[in-house]
C-alpha cells in the first residue's frame, strides 16, 4: 500500500517535534516502571510490577475508549483485537482468563460466550487512577487462579478537605474527538468532601462508528441485509456506545477509612469485527464495599463486593445479515447461498414443501446473565524491621446462566440451553514471606491454596426431539444427552508456589530472580458448552478466530512453572535505566484445542481443511513460553529548546504445543517501539516508531491467519496550564495499510451464522485490519 498523506496531518507532523510514547512520562518525570508499595512498611517487594503512570493515562484518554489499550507500551503486554472498549490483555503469550485481572479488589469475569465484557471493560480510561502489571512470577498474595500475571486496576483514590478546611468542592469535566470513526465522548468527576467525608460522582459517555483502514481489504461490499453495503476500507462492526457511572462514599477517621462504591455501567451497542455476533444490550450493577486500616502491628484490609450483569443481549448488529432459512421468500430467506438474507415471516421450524426444505429465522437472540459475589481480606504484619508476613483470604460465588430463544427454522421450537445453572466457586487462602537481611537482599517465599468447584446444570437444544433434518443434521439431542448423562461437577484444588529474590550491589544496578508454580481451573465456557453442531460451535468462541468451539467437562487444571531473571541497570534516579527480562514457562494441561475429537461426529472437510473454519473441542495437552522483554530509556539533551529524551521497548515471545508441535494461538511477533521525547514547561510531545514483524509462526489446528510486518509513526501532544489540559496526537500518520497479529479473523459482516457459508461472505483468510490514520483531540478542565 502506498502512503497517503492528509494536508492537516502533516501540518501537525511539522508542530510535533517528538511524541511520547503512550504510557511514558517524559524523560525527568515519574518512571514507566515504578517501584510499588505494597506492604505498611513501604519496602519494596519483589518483583517490580509495571504501572502506567497517571501522567501518562492523563494523556492517553483522548487516543483510547479501552482501558486494556493504555497498557500497549508495557513490555511483555499486548491486546486481542475484540470491540471498540473491550480488548482483552496479553501477558507474554498468555491471555484473557490465564491473567488474574482485579478492578477496585473485584475479581470480575467476563460473562458471554465471546467475552464480550471482560473486567477491564468496566472501567473507563477516565476514571483511571492506578493501573499495574505483575508479569509472570507473581506473589502470592496478589495472584491466584492464573497463569499468566495478574492486572490491578484501580479508580482514582477518595480526595478529602485538608485539616482545617471546612469544605471542599472539586473535580474535573473533559471531553475527546476522534476523526477516524468519527469518535466523541466527554465525562465528569465531581468531589464534595470534609476532613472526613467525601461524596464522589463519576461519569463518562464514548460512542463512535466503524472505523476505516489504510486501504482496501476485502472484496466485497455485501453486508447480508439489502440495501446496505460497506465501502471496501471500511472495517465492519467496530462501532461502539458505552455509557459509565460511579458513585463514591468514603469515610476517614484516624488511620482507618471506609468506602462503598456503587457502579453501572450501559452498553446499548457493541459490534465485532471478529465474532459472529454483536453485544447489542449489556448491563452491570456493583456494589463494592472496603475497609483499610494500620495498625502498631501493621495493615488490614477487608472487602465485600456483589456484580449483577442482566442482560447482556446478543444477535447480529447492522453490519451482519439477518434474516436466514432455506427456500425462497416468504417462506425462507434464500438459503446460505444468498448475498442478503431476504425478509420472511418466520414459522415453527425448518419444514419440508414440495420436497424443499423452507424456513425462516429472525435473527438468533442470546442472552446471558450472571451474578459474583466475593469477599477478600489481607493482613500485612510487621514481624520486626527486616521481615514482613503478608497473609489473607477470599471466597467467591459465580453464577451464570446462557441460553438462546427461539426465533425460526432450525432455531426453533424451544430454547436453547448454552449453559443452564452454571457455577464456580473459589475459596483461597495464602501466606507470605518478606524478608531483608541486609541492604543488598530482598527476598520473598509465598504459598497459596485455591479450591475451585465447578458445576452445571442439564441442557437442551431448540429441538430436544430430533438431530435435525435432512442435510441439516445437527446432533442437538444426541450431544445433550451425552452431556447430561455426565456427572459434571468438578473439584480443583489448586497450590501456587512463589520463590523470589532481589540483590542490589550499588545503587546503579539491581538483579530479580525467581521461580514460580501457578495453577489455573477451567471457566466454564471451556468445561460446560456442549454442541458439536457448527452454527452454535461458532457462537461459542473465546479468541476471535472465526472456528466453533464446544467444552470438555473433564478438562484438568493448568499447571504453569516459571523461571525469569531481571537485569536492571539506571542511574540512582532512574533518568536512564535498561531492564533486560528472559522468561520461561512450560504449562502442563495447556488448554488448547483439537479437531474431530473420539466419539465426535465430525466431517471430513473438518478433519483436514487448511483454508476453512473448523469446529474444535477444548483439550489439555502441554505448552511451553519462552522470549525476552527489553525496556529502557535516557535522556538526550536539555536545551533552550526543552528536554529531549528516548523511550523505548523490545518485546520477543514464542509459544509451542509441546505435544503437536503446532504454534500456540495468537502469539504476538518481534515487536518494538522507540519514542522521541520533548518537554518544555507544560508541554510535552513526542515521535513514537512501532515496528512489527510477521506473524508467520501460527496454530495450524485453528487455521490461523498469518500478518504481514509493518511500521507505523504515531504523534502525541501534551498541553498543561494551570486548570487546563490540551491533547493532540495523530495514529498512524503515513495512513498506513495492516493488519493486526492480534486482530483475529475478519467476520464483521455477511452471512456470519455459517461457519463457511456457500456465499463467500465472511470467507476465511482475510484478518482484521488496524485503524488507519486518526486525528485526536482531547480538552479537560479542573475545577
Amino acid at each position: 500500500m502506498g502512503y497517503r498523506i492528509h494536508p492537516l496531518a502533516s501540518a501537525l507532523a511539522f508542530a510535533f517535534s517528538s511524541s511520547a510514547i503512550g504510557q511514558a512520562d517524559p524523560v525527568g518525570a515519574v518512571p514507566i516502571l515504578d517501584d510499588v508499595v505494597v506492604s505498611a512498611r513501604k519496602l519494596q517487594p519483589v518483583p517490580v510490577s509495571s504501572t502506567v503512570s497517571p501522567s501518562s493515562i492523563e494523556q492517553m484518554r483522548a487516543a483510547t475508549s479501552d482501558t486494556a489499550s493504555l497498557l500497549r507500551n508495557l513490555p511483555g503486554v499486548s491486546t486481542y483485537g475484540a470491540g471498540g472498549v473491550s480488548s482483552l490483555p496479553v501477558i507474554r503469550g498468555l491471555a484473557d482468563d490465564r491473567i488474574r485481572i482485579k478492578v477496585d479488589g473485584m475479581d470480575l469475569i467476563a460473562s458471554c460466550p465471546n467475552h464480550m465484557n471482560p473486567p477491564l471493560s468496566y472501567i473507563d480510561p477516565t476514571n483511571v487512577g492506578t493501573l499495574r502489571v505483575y508479569s509472570g512470577i507473581t506473589p502470592v498474595s496478589v495472584g491466584g487462579d492464573s497463569i499468566a500475571g495478574t492486572i490491578i486496576a484501580e479508580t482514582l483514590a477518595p480526595v478529602f478537605a485538608a485539616p482545617g478546611q471546612d469544605f471542599l468542592a472539586t473535580g474535573q469535566v473533559g471531553g475527546f474527538y476522534r476523526s477516524n470513526g468519527n469518535a466523541w465522548g466527554a465525562n465528569i468527576r465531581a468531589t464534595a468532601a470534609t476532613e472526613n467525608i467525601s461524596l464522589t460522582y463519576t461519569g463518562s459517555s464514548a460512542q463512535a462508528d466503524n472505523y476505516k483502514a489504510g486501504g482496501n481489504f476485502k472484496t466485497t461490499t455485501a453486508t447480508g441485509r439489502a440495501g446496505h453495503t460497506l465501502p471496501l476500507d471500511e472495517v465492519g462492526s467496530t462501532a461502539y456506545e458505552s455509557l459509565n457511572q460511579m458513585l463514591s462514599v468514603a469515610l476517614k477517621g484516624g488511620n482507618h477509612l471506609v468506602e462503598a462504591k456503587f457502579g453501572f455501567q450501559h452498553v446499548p451497542e457493541q459490534l465485532y469485527p471478529n465474532q459472529r455476533m454483536d453485544m447489542l444490550d449489556n448491563d452491570q450493577k456493583t456494589i463494592n464495599l472496603r475497609y483499610l486500616g494500620q495498625y502498631d502491628w501493621g495493615q488490614f484490609e477487608a472487602r465485600a463486593y456483589y456484580e449483577k450483569v442482566d442482560p447482556h443481549f446478543m444477535d447480529f448488529g447492522p453490519d451482519k445479515r439477518f434474516w436466514y432459512g432455506p427456500g425462497a421468500p416468504p417462506a425462507g430467506s434464500g438459503g446460505d447461498n444468498a448475498v442478503n438474507g431476504s425478509p420472511c415471516s418466520p414459522i415453527s421450524g425448518t419444514r419440508m414443501v414440495g420436497g424443499a426444505m423452507v424456513g425462516c429465522a429472525a435473527g438468533m437472540p442470546m442472552y446471558t446473565k450472571s451474578s459474583n459475589t466475593g469477599v477478600n481480606v489481607k493482613a500485612d504484619v510487621n514481624l520486626d524491621e527486616q521481615n514482613l508476613l503478608r497473609a489473607g483470604g477470599l471466597y467467591q460465588h459465580y453464577k451464570l446462566d446462557d441460553w438462546w430463544p427461539p426465533s425460526g427454522a432450525m432455531m426453533w421450537p424451544g430454547t436453547f440451553d448454552n449453559i443452564n445453572d452454571g457455577t464456580r466457586d473459589r475459596l483461597g487462602l495464602f501466606g507470605e514471606w518478606e524478608s531483608r537481611p541486609n541492604a543488598q537482599w530482598l527476598t520473598l517465599l509465598g504459598a497459596r491454596y485455591e479450591r475451585v468447584k465447578t458445576d452445571a446444570g442439564t441442557v437442551r437444544g431448540y429441538d430436544p426431539n430430533t438431530n435435525g433434518m435432512g442435510m441439516m443434521v445437527n446432533n442437538q439431542k444426541k450431544d445433550a444427552a451425552a452431556f447430561n448423562a455426565q456427572d459434571r461437577e468438578r473439584t480443583d484444588n489448586n497450590w501456587d508456589l512463589t520463590a523470589l529474590a532481589r540483590y542490589t550491589p550499588d545503587a546503579n544496578s539491581d538483579i530479580e530472580f525467581g521461580v514460580a508454580r501457578k495453577v489455573r481451573s477451567p471457566n466454564l465456557y471451556e468445561r460446560y458448552t456442549w454442541s458439536t453442531w457448527s452454527m452454535a460451535a461458532v457462537m461459542n468462541n473465546l479468541v476471535g478466530d472465526g472456528n466453533g468451539y464446544f467444552g470438555n467437562i473433564n478438562l484438568k487444571p493448568e499447571q504453569a512453572h516459571t523461571v525469569s531473571a531481571t537485569l536492571d541497570l539506571h542511574t540512582a534516579d532512574r533518568r536512564s535505566e535498561l531492564r533486560i527480562t528472559p522468561y520461561y514457562t512450560r504449562v502442563t494441561d495447556y488448554i488448547d484445542a483439537i479437531r474431530c475429537p473420539a466419539g465426535a461426529s465430525c466431517t471430513p472437510a473438518n478433519r483436514t481443511t487448511s483454508n476453512q473454519f473448523v469446529v474444535l473441542q477444548y483439550a489439555n495437552q502441554s505448552a511451553e513460553l519462552y522470549g525476552l522483554d527489553v525496556s529502557g530509556r535516557m535522556p538526550l539533551a536539555s536545551t533552550g529548546f526543552g528536554d529531549f529524551g528516548l523511550v523505548g521497548v523490545l518485546t520477543y515471545t514464542h509459544g509451542e504445543n509441546r505435544d503437536t508441535g503446532d504454534s500456540l494461538y495468537n502469539i504476538m511477533p518481534l515487536n518494538g517501539k522507540l519514542t522521541l521525547t520533548h518537554t518544555l514547561g507544560g508541554w510535552s510531545s513526542g515521535i513514537e516508531f512501532v515496528a512489527v514483524a510477521a506473524k508467520d509462526d501460527v496454530s495450524d489446528v485453528r487455521n490461523e491467519i498469518k500478518t504481514a510486518g509493518y511500521g507505523l509513526i504515531n504523534l502525541r501532544g501534551s498541553y498543561a496550564r494551570k486548570q487546563v489540559q490540551f491533547d493532540l496526537g495523530v495514529e498512524n500518520l503515513f495512513d498506513r495499510f495492516y493488519s493486526l497479529p492480534l486482530g483475529g479473523a475478519y467476520v464483521g459482516q455477511g452471512t456470519t451464522m455459517a461457519i463457511n457459508p456457500a456465499s463467500g461472505n465472511p470467507a476465511w483468510g482475510t484478518a482484521v485490519p488496524g485503524m488507519g490514520r486518526s486525528i485526536y483531540a482531547g480538552l479537560s478542565f479542573k475545577f
